[in-house]
Protein backbone atom coordinates (compact mmCIF):
# COMPACT_ATOMS: atom_id res chain seq x y z
CA UNK A 1 0.00 0.00 0.00
CA UNK A 2 1.16 3.25 -1.00
CA UNK A 3 0.61 6.49 1.00
CA UNK A 4 0.93 10.25 0.38
CA UNK A 5 1.34 11.89 3.92
CA UNK A 6 1.36 16.25 3.59
CA UNK A 7 1.76 18.17 6.10
CA UNK A 8 4.72 15.97 7.79
CA UNK A 9 6.62 18.71 10.10
CA UNK A 10 3.10 19.58 11.73
CA UNK A 11 2.38 18.56 15.54
CA UNK A 12 -0.04 15.45 13.29
CA UNK A 13 2.35 15.34 10.48
CA UNK A 14 5.21 14.59 12.45
CA UNK A 15 3.30 12.06 14.35
CA UNK A 16 1.92 10.21 11.41
CA UNK A 17 5.02 9.92 10.20
CA UNK A 18 6.16 7.33 12.58
CA UNK A 19 2.14 6.06 12.91
CA UNK A 20 2.05 5.11 8.96
CA UNK A 21 5.32 3.61 8.89
CA UNK A 22 4.42 0.07 9.51
CA UNK A 23 1.86 0.12 6.86
CA UNK A 24 3.35 0.60 3.93
CA UNK A 25 5.22 3.16 1.26
CA UNK A 26 4.80 6.83 3.17
CA UNK A 27 5.90 9.35 0.90
CA UNK A 28 5.95 12.17 3.40
CA UNK A 29 6.15 15.65 2.11
CA UNK A 30 6.16 19.38 3.66
CA UNK A 31 6.38 22.61 2.92
CA UNK A 32 9.71 22.34 1.03
CA UNK A 33 8.75 19.68 -0.92
CA UNK A 34 5.74 21.41 -2.28
CA UNK A 35 3.67 24.20 -2.15
CA UNK A 36 0.25 23.36 -1.49
CA UNK A 37 -1.07 27.28 -2.56
CA UNK A 38 0.24 25.89 -6.08
CA UNK A 39 -2.13 23.70 -7.62
CA UNK A 40 -0.06 22.40 -10.63
CA UNK A 41 2.49 21.25 -8.54
CA UNK A 42 -0.33 19.40 -5.98
CA UNK A 43 -1.53 17.65 -8.73
CA UNK A 44 1.84 16.90 -10.13
CA UNK A 45 3.04 15.53 -6.78
CA UNK A 46 -0.14 13.23 -6.54
CA UNK A 47 0.01 11.52 -10.00
CA UNK A 48 3.64 10.93 -9.52
CA UNK A 49 3.04 9.38 -6.18
CA UNK A 50 0.02 7.70 -7.64
CA UNK A 51 -0.77 6.88 -3.80
CA UNK A 52 -3.40 4.47 -3.02
CA UNK A 53 -4.64 6.61 0.05
CA UNK A 54 -3.52 10.41 0.46
CA UNK A 55 -3.46 11.49 4.22
CA UNK A 56 -3.72 15.29 4.27
CA UNK A 57 -2.16 16.74 7.37
CA UNK A 58 -1.30 20.17 6.19
CA UNK A 59 -3.11 23.24 6.95
CA UNK A 60 -2.78 27.30 7.66
CA UNK A 61 -3.36 27.35 11.20
CA UNK A 62 -2.34 30.85 12.13
CA UNK A 63 -6.04 31.62 13.24
CA UNK A 64 -5.44 35.60 14.03
CA UNK A 65 -3.34 35.53 11.28
CA UNK A 66 -5.42 34.64 8.55
CA UNK A 67 -7.92 37.75 9.15
CA UNK A 68 -5.35 39.54 7.16
CA UNK A 69 -4.38 36.66 4.91
CA UNK A 70 -7.91 35.30 3.89
CA UNK A 71 -6.41 34.32 0.04
CA UNK A 72 -3.17 32.54 1.52
CA UNK A 73 -5.55 30.12 4.67
CA UNK A 74 -8.34 29.49 1.70
CA UNK A 75 -5.39 28.61 -0.82
CA UNK A 76 -4.03 26.16 1.64
CA UNK A 77 -7.22 25.08 3.91
CA UNK A 78 -9.52 24.81 1.18
CA UNK A 79 -8.55 24.91 -2.60
CA UNK A 80 -5.69 22.35 -2.00
CA UNK A 81 -8.20 19.66 -0.24
CA UNK A 82 -10.27 20.08 -3.04
CA UNK A 83 -7.07 19.53 -5.15
CA UNK A 84 -6.59 16.25 -3.43
CA UNK A 85 -9.95 14.95 -4.02
CA UNK A 86 -10.03 15.34 -7.71
CA UNK A 87 -6.96 13.39 -7.82
CA UNK A 88 -7.64 11.24 -5.15
CA UNK A 89 -11.03 10.08 -6.87
CA UNK A 90 -9.12 9.85 -10.31
CA UNK A 91 -6.56 7.21 -9.18
CA UNK A 92 -9.61 5.51 -6.61
CA UNK A 93 -7.87 6.18 -3.76
CA UNK A 94 -8.84 7.31 -0.26
CA UNK A 95 -8.58 10.65 0.86
CA UNK A 96 -8.46 11.68 5.03
CA UNK A 97 -8.12 14.76 5.98
CA UNK A 98 -8.25 16.95 9.68
CA UNK A 99 -10.42 19.88 10.25
CA UNK A 100 -11.77 21.55 13.38
CA UNK A 101 -14.18 22.73 15.68
CA UNK A 102 -13.65 25.87 14.25
CA UNK A 103 -16.63 25.20 11.87
CA UNK A 104 -18.84 25.24 14.39
CA UNK A 105 -19.82 29.29 15.79
CA UNK A 106 -19.37 27.40 19.45
CA UNK A 107 -23.46 28.94 20.72
CA UNK A 108 -24.16 26.65 23.33
CA UNK A 109 -23.29 24.04 25.86
CA UNK A 110 -24.08 20.81 24.39
CA UNK A 111 -20.92 18.61 22.13
CA UNK A 112 -21.88 19.21 18.40
CA UNK A 113 -22.51 16.45 16.56
CA UNK A 114 -22.04 15.51 12.55
CA UNK A 115 -25.15 16.75 12.05
CA UNK A 116 -25.06 20.33 13.59
CA UNK A 117 -25.13 22.78 11.06
CA UNK A 118 -21.30 24.25 10.69
CA UNK A 119 -21.69 28.50 10.86
CA UNK A 120 -17.75 29.62 11.32
CA UNK A 121 -16.98 32.62 12.84
CA UNK A 122 -13.32 33.65 11.55
CA UNK A 123 -11.91 33.79 7.98
CA UNK A 124 -10.14 30.01 9.69
CA UNK A 125 -13.20 28.42 10.19
CA UNK A 126 -14.65 29.16 7.02
CA UNK A 127 -11.69 27.86 5.33
CA UNK A 128 -11.59 25.10 6.79
CA UNK A 129 -15.23 24.34 6.17
CA UNK A 130 -14.44 24.87 2.50
CA UNK A 131 -11.89 22.53 2.24
CA UNK A 132 -13.74 20.42 3.88
CA UNK A 133 -16.73 20.65 1.45
CA UNK A 134 -14.04 20.78 -1.84
CA UNK A 135 -12.71 17.44 -0.64
CA UNK A 136 -16.18 15.63 0.11
CA UNK A 137 -17.35 16.76 -3.58
CA UNK A 138 -14.81 15.93 -5.13
CA UNK A 139 -13.87 12.21 -3.62
CA UNK A 140 -16.94 9.82 -2.26
CA UNK A 141 -14.11 8.30 -0.52
CA UNK A 142 -12.86 9.73 2.00
CA UNK A 143 -12.65 10.09 5.81
CA UNK A 144 -12.80 14.48 7.18
CA UNK A 145 -11.54 14.05 10.90
CA UNK A 146 -12.52 17.02 12.69
CA UNK A 147 -10.53 17.75 16.39
CA UNK A 148 -9.73 20.20 18.80
CA UNK A 149 -7.20 21.73 20.95
CA UNK A 150 -4.39 19.86 18.69
CA UNK A 151 -0.99 19.33 20.81
CA UNK A 152 1.97 17.26 20.29
CA UNK A 153 5.75 17.44 21.06
CA UNK A 154 6.83 18.88 17.92
CA UNK A 155 5.97 22.33 16.43
CA UNK A 156 4.36 24.99 18.63
CA UNK A 157 1.52 24.72 20.84
CA UNK A 158 -0.89 25.69 23.72
CA UNK A 159 1.39 23.74 26.43
CA UNK A 160 4.62 24.76 25.56
CA UNK A 161 3.48 28.40 25.32
CA UNK A 162 2.33 28.55 29.42
CA UNK A 163 5.42 26.76 29.84
CA UNK A 164 7.59 29.33 28.02
CA UNK A 165 5.54 31.99 29.82
CA UNK A 166 5.60 31.00 33.14
CA UNK A 167 8.74 30.87 32.97
CA UNK A 168 9.05 34.28 32.11
CA UNK A 169 6.35 36.02 34.10
CA UNK A 170 5.35 36.07 37.96
CA UNK A 171 1.30 36.36 36.90
CA UNK A 172 -0.60 34.56 33.71
CA UNK A 173 -3.74 36.15 32.21
CA UNK A 174 -5.96 32.58 30.57
CA UNK A 175 -9.11 32.81 28.81
CA UNK A 176 -11.45 30.37 30.95
CA UNK A 177 -14.61 30.99 29.33
CA UNK A 178 -13.75 28.72 25.97
CA UNK A 179 -13.92 25.05 26.64
CA UNK A 180 -12.82 22.09 24.63
CA UNK A 181 -10.68 18.95 24.56
CA UNK A 182 -6.66 19.04 23.93
CA UNK A 183 -6.31 16.17 21.81
CA UNK A 184 -2.69 14.79 21.18
CA UNK A 185 -1.42 14.79 18.23
CA UNK A 186 -0.35 11.31 18.60
CA UNK A 187 -3.60 9.90 19.25
CA UNK A 188 -5.02 11.43 15.97
CA UNK A 189 -1.95 9.71 14.34
CA UNK A 190 -2.52 6.38 15.87
CA UNK A 191 -6.18 6.67 14.63
CA UNK A 192 -5.56 7.51 10.94
CA UNK A 193 -3.49 4.01 11.28
CA UNK A 194 -6.29 2.55 12.95
CA UNK A 195 -8.64 3.56 10.15
CA UNK A 196 -6.04 2.94 7.43
CA UNK A 197 -5.35 -0.72 8.53
CA UNK A 198 -9.71 -1.26 8.56
CA UNK A 199 -9.78 0.33 4.86
CA UNK A 200 -6.80 -2.08 3.99
CA UNK A 201 -8.64 -5.14 6.01
CA UNK A 202 -12.23 -4.41 4.58
CA UNK A 203 -11.52 -2.95 0.96
CA UNK A 204 -12.42 -0.13 -0.71
CA UNK A 205 -16.22 -0.86 -0.61
CA UNK A 206 -16.87 -1.50 3.08
CA UNK A 207 -15.37 0.98 4.44
CA UNK A 208 -17.26 3.59 6.12
CA UNK A 209 -16.59 6.75 4.62
CA UNK A 210 -17.92 10.17 6.07
CA UNK A 211 -16.85 12.80 8.68
CA UNK A 212 -16.74 12.34 11.92
CA UNK A 213 -15.25 14.05 15.50
CA UNK A 214 -12.64 12.85 16.51
CA UNK A 215 -11.46 14.41 20.06
CA UNK A 216 -9.93 13.14 23.69
CA UNK A 217 -12.56 12.52 26.12
CA UNK A 218 -13.52 14.84 28.69
CA UNK A 219 -13.11 18.42 28.45
CA UNK A 220 -11.68 22.04 29.92
CA UNK A 221 -11.04 25.52 29.89
CA UNK A 222 -7.69 27.10 28.30
CA UNK A 223 -7.32 27.92 31.89
CA UNK A 224 -7.87 24.86 33.67
CA UNK A 225 -5.67 23.62 30.79
CA UNK A 226 -2.67 25.75 31.94
CA UNK A 227 -3.30 25.09 35.34
CA UNK A 228 -2.76 21.41 34.83
CA UNK A 229 -0.07 21.98 32.41
CA UNK A 230 1.71 23.79 35.47
CA UNK A 231 0.87 21.40 38.39
CA UNK A 232 2.50 18.74 35.75
CA UNK A 233 6.04 20.71 35.56
CA UNK A 234 5.87 21.93 39.06
CA UNK A 235 5.66 18.39 40.16
CA UNK A 236 8.63 17.54 37.37
CA UNK A 237 10.94 19.64 39.19
CA UNK A 238 10.88 22.87 36.73
CA UNK A 239 11.91 26.51 37.69
CA UNK A 240 8.37 28.40 36.97
CA UNK A 241 7.75 32.02 37.95
CA UNK A 242 4.49 31.78 37.58
CA UNK A 243 2.91 28.79 40.20
CA UNK A 244 -0.31 27.12 39.18
CA UNK A 245 -2.51 29.44 41.56
CA UNK A 246 -1.22 32.55 39.94
CA UNK A 247 -2.86 32.13 37.16
CA UNK A 248 -5.73 34.49 36.32
CA UNK A 249 -8.91 33.54 34.91
CA UNK A 250 -10.06 36.28 31.96
CA UNK A 251 -13.04 36.56 29.38
CA UNK A 252 -12.76 36.16 26.00
CA UNK A 253 -13.40 39.98 25.98
CA UNK A 254 -11.03 41.05 27.81
CA UNK A 255 -8.45 39.18 26.11
CA UNK A 256 -9.21 40.91 22.76
CA UNK A 257 -7.86 38.35 19.96
CA UNK A 258 -8.09 39.07 16.63
CA UNK A 259 -10.17 36.44 15.32
CA UNK A 260 -13.44 35.51 17.35
CA UNK A 261 -12.76 32.14 18.99
CA UNK A 262 -15.80 29.60 19.89
CA UNK A 263 -16.64 29.65 23.48
CA UNK A 264 -17.88 25.91 22.90
CA UNK A 265 -15.75 23.62 21.16
CA UNK A 266 -17.29 20.42 22.57
CA UNK A 267 -17.42 17.14 20.23
CA UNK A 268 -19.70 14.61 20.12
CA UNK A 269 -17.46 11.51 19.15
CA UNK A 270 -20.70 8.86 19.41
CA UNK A 271 -20.58 8.32 15.97
CA UNK A 272 -16.61 7.71 15.51
CA UNK A 273 -16.53 5.40 18.61
CA UNK A 274 -19.41 3.66 17.98
CA UNK A 275 -18.67 3.02 13.89
CA UNK A 276 -14.79 1.91 13.99
CA UNK A 277 -15.22 0.58 17.99
CA UNK A 278 -12.85 2.69 19.30
CA UNK A 279 -12.20 4.26 23.40
CA UNK A 280 -11.24 7.73 23.15
CA UNK A 281 -9.02 8.18 26.46
CA UNK A 282 -9.13 11.20 28.38
CA UNK A 283 -6.83 14.16 27.47
CA UNK A 284 -5.22 14.30 30.32
CA UNK A 285 -3.41 11.11 29.31
CA UNK A 286 -2.29 13.12 26.04
CA UNK A 287 -1.67 16.10 27.86
CA UNK A 288 0.92 13.89 30.31
CA UNK A 289 2.23 12.11 27.57
CA UNK A 290 3.21 15.34 25.83
CA UNK A 291 4.60 17.02 29.10
CA UNK A 292 6.60 13.86 30.35
CA UNK A 293 8.23 14.50 26.50
CA UNK A 294 8.72 18.24 26.90
CA UNK A 295 9.91 18.56 30.59
CA UNK A 296 12.38 15.23 29.77
CA UNK A 297 14.12 17.18 26.96
CA UNK A 298 14.59 20.80 28.78
CA UNK A 299 16.08 18.45 31.67
CA UNK A 300 17.87 16.79 29.10
CA UNK A 301 19.54 20.57 27.47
Amino acid sequence: MKILLTGKDGQVGFELVRALAPLGEVLAVGRADCDLGDTEALRVLVRTAAPDIIVNAAAYTAVDKAEAESDLAFAVNARAPGILGEEAARLRAMAIHYSTDYVFDGAGHAPWTEADAPQPQNVYGRSKLAGERALAEACPRHAILRTSWVLGSHGGNFAKTMLRLAAERDRLNVVDDQVGAPTSAALLADLTAHLIRQFAREGANAFPYGTYHVAAAGETSWCAYARFVLEAAQQAGCQLRARPDALLPVTSAAYSAVARRPANSRLDTSLFRQTFGLRLPPWQDGVREVLRHLLRSESDA
